[in-house]
């Protein structure tokens, strides 16, 4: 079937499914990767460092995707991103969209409006979301609990928060937290998303920059781990971000475990990105195909 929706309507992509921004991991090659797979990549502004190299790792995904079915952009985390304004100016330039997160996007939003590119705001909160949608984004990115990242200590679990904010809404929402596998992206798209946005998933394919060894223990964690759990699920005060002058070093042994979300619980491989995007579709007909009630309809 087609995956026609909103989102894949705002960012020119085949599939409705977002690679996270995940920090000193979403570099180039895997936004490219992702692209050429049918989805959208993200580059991750603080990876990149200065507008220079932005500029420069942009035309170079412009290149690697030259016809791809997929689509990419740029992350600007506020508050991480060094030199947030002169990288904004650089998408513009560019004509790549943008999504803007972890605090209000208020001092942006006029200049992303103003240069007309696509623009995503990510937000933990659906009061965050309420405020963000009257700065005019073309879609909100809604992560629950589940997810890794920066943390807030209101977040709700992924499933109350689309809900929730589907009743409050009128954007088109991604919804992320916890999401992995074809399961996971109908049960978004049913509570009321128009896609879905992935990281940890993303982690442990082949073209993300961390060890094999570090994949493979992804593959073998358990969401009812005790330590697992406790992290993810009873968050303190939101982390700050690393320090930008480090985001170029991919992460080590000892940290990996910091960025994985309770998604970890259906990982269980290592695939390429075309293989578990084409997973996720095929895995999706299938279930589709096979629930008896829409046959009755």
């Amino acid at each position: 079937m087609e995956w026609k929706t909103a989102v894949t309507d705002i960012l020119g992509c085949r599939y409705p499914i977002l690679q996270g921004a995940m920090e000193r991991l979403a570099d180039w090659r895997l936004a490219a990767a992702v692209a050429n797979a049918g989805a959208h990549g993200i580059i991750t502004g603080s990876i990149s460092r200065t507008p220079e190299k932005l500029r420069e790792d942009i035309l170079t995904c412009k290149e690697a995707t030259a016809g791809a079915p997929g689509t990419f952009g740029v992350n600007l985390s506020i508050g991480l991103c060094p030199d947030i304004e002169k990288m904004l100016e650089v998408c513009i330039d560019e004509k790549v969209p943008v999504e803007t997160s972890v605090y209000k996007p208020d001092a942006l939003a006029p200049m992303i409006k103003q240069g007309g590119i696509p623009w995503i705001h990510k937000a933990a909160r659906v009061k965050d979301a309420v405020h963000a949608q009257e700065l005019g984004p073309d879609a909100i990115i809604l992560v629950g609990v589940e997810g890794a990242g920066i943390k807030n200590p209101d977040q709700l679990p992924t499933m109350t928060t689309i809900i929730w904010g589907r009743k409050q809404l009128t954007v088109p929402i991604i919804a992320a937290g916890g999401i992995g596998s074809a399961r996971g992206f109908l049960a978004a798209l049913g509570m009321g998303a128009d896609g879905i946005m992935m990281g940890s998933a993303f982690m442990a394919t082949r073209e993300c920059r961390i060890a094999d060894s570090m994949k493979e223990a992804i593959t073998r964690l358990n969401p009812e781990d005790p330590d697992l759990r406790r992290r993810v699920l009873t968050p303190g005060p939101p982390r700050r971000p690393a320090d930008p002058s480090a985001a170029e070093t991919a992460p080590r042994e000892t940290d990996w475990s910091q960025a994985v979300s309770l998604a970890a619980g259906v990982i269980d491989h290592v695939p390429t990105v075309k293989e578990f995007i084409d997973g996720i579709i095929s895995e999706a007909n299938e279930i589709i195909n096979g629930w008896a009630f829409l046959k009755t309809r």
